[in-house]
């Protein structure tokens, strides 16, 4: 019955001061609003920008090192065993690029419960021959279908047909920018030079752009076959084991486990990105400080506001507490109303929040260093809604705690007397 009655009150309050109570809710409802909208686009094009690195990077990388053997023969000397050798312009040595017993490897790495996939491949440093000028690039040699599935390479083929490259002997698919600087067509041969001096003829059948410039106009991709072909290796040479996890904060764990124990170089995502992520973390973060400002400026307004009706209803209070009604009543009533003003300009702001962010999804976003991408990219993460809820009602809740406060302190007596 008492807690029906203060809801009464009130709702008899606020609505005496309607104008008011609207500017309140308002606030609320812009608030939030922003804060959905800023931290759904921001996500978003954190989602964005780490995709086109991220996507594109194995968990692990499997692969032989180039390095200067650390077993130099003064350090196996017994004479010089108890000092502090110093050796400068060291050459690497003759080292196995290739991965020895790769097929074993794979298997293993099949095997594993913690690995979504594994993909091998074969870099190929070459010169692509146009006329007088040599162009340098680097071949990718993959395994299409496995390519495709961890790594989403359909997505990066602008022209052609990915498939292309297993079904069309001797096939390529160009860099964009190298295509660009060559002036390929699709249809048309480019001859491409090894290191080691293998010529081939390569029929162009689609063009991959990843929205890297730098990589668009080195990188080129053709069959892991085409590739050992070039090379003139068995069917078995591979220079690289790529790998993803169902779980990819498990990467640095598995490779330093597996490095241990095949005994080959190893690079997992989180140490070789670190930066793309360290970046997505300062934007959000940015994100959520912003809106949590807007959130906080909204709050003071309610509380100027509650404290203003305070001061205006001061007899009506005294007339409250004077009828029997206790200071933890009077708190409760005030309460109710930021609380209320909280949940209904909240709510509203839910509901526009996810308006805004439906229109700038459809705001068209097209560039030709992102030809994947057509409008502006959004997250609707419902993890942004639940903070955008409860902070709305945290914040107004303690916008009103303080003038309610102050009023269950009213001395109905002083009031009265005074009128």
């Amino acid at each position: 019955m008492r807690f029906t009655l203060i809801v009464e009150i009130a709702k008899a309050l606020m609505i005496a001061r309607i104008k008011q109570t609207m500017v309140a809710a308002v606030g609320v409802t812009f608030s939030i609003t922003m804060f959905i909208a800023l931290l759904g686009f921001m996500n978003g094009l954190n989602d964005l920008l780490d995709g086109l690195i991220l996507n594109r990077t194995p968990h692990i990388r499997f692969y032989n090192d180039i390095k200067p053997n650390e077993d130099q023969p003064i350090n196996l000397s017994r004479e010089f065993k108890d000092y502090h050798n110093i050796i400068r312009s060291i050459k690497p040595s003759v080292s196995r690029v290739s991965i020895y017993n790769n097929e074993a490897i794979i298997r293993t790495l099949q095997e594993d419960a913690r690995v979504l996939g594994v993909a091998p491949k074969i870099a190929v440093q070459v010169f692509f021959n146009v006329g007088n000028v040599d162009i340098p690039g680097v071949l990718n040699g993959v395994e299409v279908e496995e390519e495709n599935r961890l790594f989403a390479f359909s997505d990066y083929v602008v022209a052609g047909d990915f498939m292309d490259l297993r079904y069309t002997s001797n096939s390529i698919i160009l860099g964009k920018g190298a295509a660009d600087r060559m002036m390929a067509e699709i249809g048309d041969y480019v001859q491409v030079t090894t290191a080691q001096g293998n010529r081939l003829l390569l029929k162009v059948v689609g063009y991959y752009q990843s929205g890297l410039g730098e990589l668009d106009n080195l990188q080129s991709y053709v069959s892991l076959n085409t590739a050992q072909k070039m090379l003139g290796e068995a069917s078995s040479y591979i220079t690289d084991i790529q790998v993803k996890l169902h779980d990819f904060n498990l990467s640095p764990k598995l490779a330093e486990e597996y490095r241990s124990t095949f005994g080959i170089d190893a690079d997992d995502i989180q140490t070789v990105n670190a930066q793309f992520e360290t970046g997505s973390d300062i934007r959000s973060l940015i994100s959520y400080a912003v809106g949590i400002t807007l959130l906080v400026v909204s709050g003071f307004g309610i509380y100027n506001i509650l404290n203003m009706m305070i001061y205006e209803k001061m007899d009506t209070i005294a007339i409250l507490k004077a009828i029997g009604f206790s200071g933890a009543d009077v708190r409760n009533i005030f309460i109710s109303i930021a609380l209320s003003i909280g949940f209904f300009g909240g709510l509203l702001g839910l509901v526009f929040g996810f308006l805004a962010c439906l229109g700038i999804e459809r705001i068209p976003f097209e560039t030709e260093a992102l030809p994947t991408i057509k409008t502006f990219p959004v997250n609707f993460n419902p993890k942004y809604y639940m903070i955008g809820g409860i902070f709305s009602l945290v914040t107004t809740y303690f916008a009103g705690f303080f003038p309610s406060l102050k009023a269950s302190r009213i001395d109905p007596v002083e009031i009265i007397r005074g009128k």
